[in-house]
């Protein structure tokens, strides 16, 4: 069986913080915690963080999607610029951002993205059963 949780929070730094708890709850009520949450949750952290501040659209929303479905778990960010389509960067050492798309290839096992007729979608997929040891899936997911 499949869970989803989604949610939209507007174009706004501020509402980082709240994407970032959100993901982290929706894990938690999964049964899914320590090392891939934190995974998880980082990787939602930069493509939100990306959504926000590269997003050329005014008054917009980014949409958040998690996908539970058997071993995999699949996170979305959507948002409705999509023409600007997320490149990974070759940062130096003394940059302070254009790390958050090599995090997301570093801790996902795999990334990408893809366009719809409005906007475009990055995600990040994630296998659950090979992270969780130990950890009880609630049945009925």
């Amino acid at each position: 069986m499949t869970a989803t949780q989604t949610f939209r929070i507007p174009k706004r730094r501020r509402h980082v913080p709240a994407a970032r708890q959100r993901i982290r709850k929706a894990l938690a009520d999964w049964g899914i915690t320590g090392e891939l949450a934190d995974a998880v949750t980082l990787s939602a952290n930069e493509l939100v963080t990306n959504a926000v501040a590269h997003c050329r659209t005014s008054c917009a929303e980014v949409e958040v999607a998690l996908t539970l479905d058997g071993p995999e778990l699949l996170l979305e960010v959507t948002d409705p610029d999509r023409d600007r389509i997320p490149r990974p960067h070759d940062s130096d050492p003394d940059e302070e951002c254009g790390r958050g798309l090599a995090i997301v290839a570093g801790l996902a096992e795999a990334w990408g993205h893809r366009e719809k007729t409005y906007a475009k979608c990055v995600w990040a997929r994630f296998t659950v059963a090979e992270r969780l040891e130990g950890t009880h899936v609630p049945a009925g997911l």
